[in-house]
């Protein structure tokens, strides 16, 4: 009796993958429930495990194949009798003595008597080893793939030892010298490695890397949403002093009661759907020659992963405190780092934050999630000269860029809706009322 492995339904919007890595190969003996295959989609990464236990006997679609939900991966085929593995567990040997008592005389044999095929008993301690596979996120391999870091050196940090993207990149922080090919190693005694690069091609490298299903989607859903909506971007900037202060005097209490710190996403969650309580077209969408007015906030906030930026959703963001708020995004962060955020994190989403300034951004226009109307950009804090009350004075300052669709909302609805956010941050207490 055989049984097919599949590509699984993850969700509704989901209807491809990648076959990122088998675990098993062909004629392995597997357990059910045992982890297969591993799958990468545009959202998420996936392990498939086995509907049964018995011997994979075929593998319809290798490593780097795109394959359909629905389509069958590889068969499984039920174990005829006892699986070989069985057959030399102690108990089977004791019900076949004459197979064992030849086994002795056969391994007693002379080497020149055995020496027609010394190799073949060798496989059979692979098979007998029991080494357990070395378990590691589809994130991890990426990275270990792309640092030439062997997983099999590595203790994982996961669950049951797995191996987690952060464990490799402390692997790879010292990575050891790559070695020279012999014909740029004489170059350089000569000391003509730096000769022009007609007369020195040894030196020009390139690499071809496919692009994860990931990498894939985001390239194609930018490009859709510039040829798509009628986007526009309005720039402000917000005094943080406020915000500075209120942070410094709460910082250590707050961690202290919420186990987390107060950082800047959530008073610009809490700011943002107070902007969108009185702009409520930003927080639309289109469908068809309709607008889809949604009275509920669920704020997508951009996190950058190893492949590719993710927006994990804060649900019902107006009902989330200010802890609440920081300890979700702490976890999204982290899941995002591991790998191992979930379909129902990443969906849906009614407005997006995106902060580019933890990566030193002062400037920048964001791109809108499609469906979504609306997406704020946040950047680095800078201290700049500005007038207050007729004099200069130096404060932390920081540019917010909104981008919308202009299809359905104007220029001076935008401008009012990030003249109302920078007013909410710069009076924190004014986020209370809200």
């Amino acid at each position: 009796m055989s049984a097919n492995v599949v590509v699984p339904e993850v969700g509704e919007s989901i209807v491809d993958a990648r076959v990122a890595k088998w675990l098993k190969k062909e004629g392995d003996t597997v357990a059910a429930g045992e982890p297969l295959v591993e799958l990468e989609t545009d959202k998420i990464d996936l392990e498939v495990s086995a509907p049964q236990a018995g011997v994979l006997s075929r593998i319809a679609h290798g490593d780097g194949a795109d394959v359909k939900v629905g389509e069958v991966l590889g068969v499984i085929e039920e174990a005829a009798g006892k699986p070989e593995a069985e057959s030399r567990k102690p108990q089977a040997e004791n019900l076949q003595p004459a197979a064992e008592s030849r086994k002795p005389a056969a391994d007693s044999r002379p080497p020149e008597a055995g020496s027609r095929k010394p190799e073949a008993d060798s496989p059979e301690p692979e098979a007998d080893s029991g080494t357990p596979r070395q378990r590691a996120t589809p994130a991890a391999r990426n990275v270990a793939a792309k640092n030439d870091v062997d997983l099999a050196t590595i203790q994982g940090s996961g669950d049951a030892g797995r191996v987690m993207r952060k464990d490799v990149e402390s692997a790879a922080a010292k990575p050891a010298p790559r070695p020279q090919t012999p014909v740029r190693e004489e170059r350089r005694r000569n000391g003509d490695a730096g000769s022009s690069g007609a007369g020195a091609p040894w030196l020009r490298e390139e690499e071809r890397v496919r692009m994860s299903k990931r990498r894939a989607t985001i390239a194609r859903r930018l490009v859709e949403a510039q040829s798509t909506a009628a986007m526009l971007t309005t720039f402000n900037e917000v005094d943080m002093s406020a915000i500075q202060a209120v942070r410094e005097r709460h910082k250590q209490p707050f961690k202290d009661r919420h186990g987390v710190g107060l950082g800047l996403t959530s008073f610009f969650v809490k700011a943002v759907v107070g902007a969108l309580r009185e702009f409520p077209r930003l927080n639309a969408e289109i469908q068809g020659d309709e607008m889809v007015l949604k009275r509920y906030y669920d704020i997508g906030i951009a996190v950058g992963a190893s492949e590719g930026l993710v927006v994990p959703v804060l649900r019902d963001a107006d009902r989330l405190s200010f802890a609440q708020i920081e300890q979700k995004v702490r976890a999204f962060a982290k899941a995002a780092e591991d790998g191992t955020l979930s379909l129902a994190d990443i969906q849906g989403g009614t407005f997006t934050i995106t902060n580019g300034g933890v990566f030193g951004s002062l400037l920048s226009t964001p791109i809108l999630n499609p469906p979504q109307v609306g997406i704020l950009g946040l950047h680095a804090i800078k201290d700049r000269p500005v007038a207050v009350n007729g004099q200069v004075e130096i404060r932390p300052m920081m540019y917010t860029a909104l981008t919308y669709d202009h299809r359905i909302v104007d220029g001076s609805e935008a401008v009012q809706f990030l003249v109302r956010v920078k007013q909410l941050v710069e009076d924190p207490g004014a986020l209370l009322l809200e």
